[in-house]
């Protein structure tokens, strides 16, 4: 099958989604398919998938209103030029500049709605069909009224990564111990500040805990203000984006997802294949990727005190820390990257196969 994923974007420094879709398409071309990218001119990720044979139009120009009309025509050349038999869009820009060529030239279009949060998402649903990242996400769709004969679930997978080394081949990053561990974007959202607060709660009794926070995003500055006023300021660091966040997993002793709201928290999977004891807030698509609570302590969400309790019981009880460590590896194979790929690829023939737009 011939496929082109388009996205805004191919930045290699941190986006879950442009991650994501990296490692569907080296895994499509693994697989025997012909698999191109369309993307704006940021390099990123360009020279690894060529190393895998996966072709990289760099078309799309920065999004402003002026080039968008030049953006849209730059894209029909490369439909016209590469002859896909299906279009994955994983952005919602991306998708709203190729489709009106998709419909004109008959090709399937696929949305992939990876963040449900943005006010606009629902856009996604022009697409001949979309996948959501979790129930929770289709939900969503479907309570502003997307028919669910266009929606299909494929839960995020990130286990056996093309883009990482393997997690027996990674050397740890030296932590200060005992050590709690986020990886996210630094936004409210994510729940930074609430973490930050927990922490206060732990740290006044563990005198010897760190919190470290690895991510970046521009409310970054709010949150390093509120650890400077924090008594625990000298035991709080930012570490910025971390290009691999697994080799700090498998050195910490708790990893903690705060976040308010989270269609899925891709993070949640990497963290289970390190290995990791996880608490997390029990929001949205959390729990998918905890099965359950199964893998994780799920605790409310914005909520500090009761985060901190999670997180002081993993602490302060080394077997029942190494009880949750277990539990996270178990079942991962829901979680990789090729069961995702998959299902991907059974989307992809349903459409083909209906003849969408001919």
């Amino acid at each position: 099958m011939r496929i082109l994923h388009i996205l805004n974007r191919l930045s290699s420094f941190g986006n879950g989604i442009v991650n994501l879709a990296v490692d569907v398409a080296i895994e499509q071309k693994k697989a025997g398919h012909t698999v191109a990218f369309l993307t704006g001119p940021d390099g990123g990720y360009e020279t690894m998938l060529r190393s895998f044979g996966v072709e990289v139009f760099k078309n799309m120009q920065e999004q402003t209103l002026a080039n968008l009309l030049p953006a849209s025509f730059k894209s029909r050349q490369v439909l016209r030029e590469f002859k896909p038999d299906v279009v994955h869009a994983h952005m919602q820009t991306a998708l709203l500049l190729v489709i009106p060529w998709t419909k004109l030239y008959g090709i399937p279009m696929i949305g992939h709605l990876h963040n449900v949060h943005d006010r606009s998402a629902h856009r996604m649903s022009w697409a001949d069909r979309l996948i959501t990242v979790s129930a929770s996400v289709q939900q969503s769709m479907l309570d502003l009224g997307v028919p669910a004969t266009k929606l299909r679930t494929v839960l995020n997978g990130t286990v056996r990564s093309p883009r990482v080394p393997k997690i027996s081949d990674q050397v740890p990053e030296p932590l200060l111990r005992p050590a709690i561990l986020t990886v996210a974007g630094m936004s409210h959202r994510k729940g930074i500040s609430e973490l930050i607060q927990a922490f206060e709660i732990v740290g006044a009794q563990l005198s010897e805990a760190h919190l470290y926070l690895a991510g970046i995003g521009p409310e970054k500055p709010l949150f390093e203000q509120q650890a400077a006023d924090s008594p625990m300021r000298d035991r709080i660091h930012f570490l910025g984006f971390t290009p691999n966040p697994q080799r700090l997993m498998i050195s910490s002793d708790v990893f903690v997802l705060a976040s308010r709201r989270d269609s899925f928290g891709l993070v949640l999977a990497e963290a289970r294949e390190a290995g990791c004891a996880i608490v997390a807030s029990d929001v949205d698509g959390i729990p998918e990727a905890l099965d359950g609570g199964e893998a994780g302590i799920l605790v409310p969400a914005q909520s500090p005190k009761d985060l901190a309790e999670a997180i002081l019981s993993l602490l302060q009880d080394d077997n029942l820390r190494q009880e949750w460590r277990r539990r996270a590896g178990i079942g991962l194979e829901r979680f990789t990257v090729a069961r995702m790929t998959e299902e991907v690829m059974d989307v992809y023939r349903e459409v083909v196969r209906s003849d969408i737009n001919r």
